[in-house]
């Protein structure tokens, strides 16, 4: 049966369409000559004052509403102004890129920051765009190119009108997937060291960046937001979007909040970090044993087998440990049976309950959930030379 025409899956049009997609109202072109990724632990450069780099530094009691990613693009050749913003506004987070220039002199070249905002906080953002308005006015002078918002994403329509509205400025829409892959090929052939291949059974070494290349294609992209999108891509213009899920970061940040407490997607990241998800899910090395040959298939001891797999056995083991109380000792009737409801007891916290009364640390919680999300997203490997159903 076929598709109705607006649920068909959307094939890219030609190169010439998208770079006239992409280029209103202006071109964007940046000197990549000795672009390389650095880390702010790194950097030697003093980064910009909160005074100028926060929306509401008039107050050093309000609370932070972004976060400043620590690895930025440095662009050390790169002297023309920049006079664009780009914003990626989804449904969990808005992620906000924008160009300075180093020490406020253009000899020292640029350097591009990446900053991302609950999309809740939307009006938070705006304020940002609007610092980085005044402060390009100020380094530029009053006959600067005005700035102008390159938006992506469901918000550059749902919020378009406030953004305009705030900023006085033209905001210029943009196609999500197009912005996407031509994003990630500037990465991938343009900025040495930001593209890595990750390999969890060498844990040492388990992230290795690339330097850049070229001809990449075909891959398959898997795009990981509020929900997932998984892409074809066959060439620098040439994409199909072949599937998805809706258990994506919205998922993994509706989930935890309820399971955990956290109150941010950062949070949640910062736990997931600290935890180990061995309490909670089921190993194969639970099932087999360690060291029993399943190495040869690609599996390790540390091999999710059930994601939460645990969990209704140590639920069961805790609730009988609670009926049993340590009362009835060595069969003895007349034991007393301690009244704990779930408390510590002289010699600790019942079976099956750790040190706060939880039966599961809220660390372990996110690093089973955030693997869950992210195995769920990512495809069987397939050959990419062939043409989708």
């Amino acid at each position: 049966m076929e598709e109705p025409a607006s649920k068909r899956r959307r094939i890219s049009s030609s190169a010439a369409d998208m770079q006239s997609a992409i280029t209103q109202p202006g071109s964007i072109k940046i000197n990549v000559t000795g672009a390389y990724i650095i880390d702010h632990e790194d950097d030697d450069t003093p980064q910009e004052s909160s005074s100028s780099s926060s929306p509401s530094s008039s107050s050093e009691t309000t609370e932070q509403t972004y976060q400043h990613h620590k690895r930025d693009i440095r662009l050390p050749n790169h002297t023309a102004v920049v006079s664009h913003v780009a914003a990626d506004i989804g449904g969990s987070l808005a992620k906000v890129v924008y160009f300075s220039r180093e020490n406020e002199h253009a000899e020292s070249g640029g350097r591009l920051h990446f900053l991302s905002f609950e999309t809740d906080k939307i009006d938070d953002c705006i304020e940002y765009l609007r610092s980085l308005q005044s402060r390009h006015k100020l380094a530029n002078g009053a006959k600067a190119t005005e700035l102008t918002v390159q938006a992506t994403g469901g918000g550059a329509f749902k919020f378009y009108d406030r953004i305009k509205e705030r900023l006085g400025v033209g905001v210029q829409r943009e196609d999500e997937m197009t912005c996407l892959i031509m994003g990630l090929d500037f990465f991938i052939t343009e900025i040495p060291m930001e593209v890595f291949t990750y390999n969890d059974a060498d844990p040492e070494n388990a992230a290795v960046y690339q330097d850049v290349r070229t001809g990449p294609y075909p891959y398959l992209l898997v795009n990981i937001g509020s929900g997932v999108s998984m892409i074809k891509v066959s060439g620098p213009s040439q994409f199909q979007r072949i599937g998805g899920t809706a258990m994506g970061g919205g998922t993994l940040w509706g989930l935890l909040s309820l399971l955990t407490g956290a109150r941010s997607f950062d949070d949640m990241l910062a736990m997931a970090d600290k935890g180990d998800n061995g309490p909670v899910d089921l190993l194969v090395g639970d099932i087999y044993g360690e060291g029993m040959g399943y190495e040869k298939i690609g599996f390790s001891d540390r091999t999710i087998a059930s994601s939460f797999g645990k969990v209704l056995k140590r639920k069961r083991e805790a609730e009988r440990s609670a009926e049993d109380g340590g009362g009835l000792s060595n069969g003895d009737p007349n034991a007393v049976k301690p009244a704990t409801n779930g408390a510590e007891t002289a010699d600790g916290p019942p079976a099956g309950v750790i040190a706060d009364g939880r039966m599961f640390k809220p660390e372990d919680i996110s690093r089973s959930l955030l693997y869950a999300i992210r195995y769920s997203s990512l495809p069987p490997a397939q050959n990419l030379n062939a043409n989708p159903a």
